[in-house]
């Protein structure tokens, strides 16, 4: 088994969580990173400008029908949900869940069903549950999950409610996420 994809949710402090994360991931990082970050639907560009100054990988918005591959970090644009179809991506305006668009649950619900078990969730700092219901998803389809420590969240909501919804595998500090990112993602490839 091999991880394919690793898909992160994030919402109210998620900015500067992500960039923590990502300053702790190498360059040759064997699976594509797919992130949702809650945004106003006017902050077009300007995410993935901020996070690029923070990462070796490269940062883009998705583009609709964009291949996935490895060596990017890829963001869901404001105010389309983001899904993961088989080795490529596909962007939907439907109705925002969870008051949000675009969603994590979406996000990692889609990524569950393409890919299973070779799917890494992570839910950091939020302010809502969004993201809980994809979680619950990628561990019935028997991939990894990982929440941030709430203790260490700006907002420790979504990381509390994925806690007490799913049976996660880690609760880790941000530092130690990208640790075992790059420990699942190079050991699980090599195997």
């Amino acid at each position: 088994m091999a991880v394919k994809i690793v898909v992160i949710g994030a919402s109210s402090g998620g900015l500067s969580a992500i960039k923590i994360l990502l300053q702790n991931i190498p360059q040759d990082l064997k699976s594509p990173i797919i992130i949702v970050q809650h945004r106003h639907r006017d902050s077009r560009d300007k995410l993935g400008d901020l996070l690029q100054q923070d990462t070796s990988l490269i940062v883009r918005e998705v583009e609709d029908k964009d291949e996935i591959l490895s060596g990017y970090v890829y963001l869901a644009p404001a105010d389309y949900h983001l899904l993961v179809e088989s080795g490529y991506f596909a962007l939907s305006t439907d109705a925002p869940v969870s008051y949000a668009r675009p969603s994590i649950d979406v996000l990692f619900e889609s990524a569950a069903d393409v890919y299973g078990e070779q799917v890494i969730g992570v839910i950091l700092t939020g302010a809502n549950e969004d993201g809980v219901q994809g979680l619950k998803m990628v561990k019935s389809h028997l991939g990894i999950a990982i929440v941030q420590e709430p203790t260490t969240a700006e907002c420790a909501v979504m990381p509390k409610a994925a806690i007490t919804a799913v049976a996660v595998d880690w609760i880790l500090p941000l530092e130690e996420i990208a640790k075992k990112l790059v420990y699942l993602c190079d050991y699980i490839n090599k195997q």
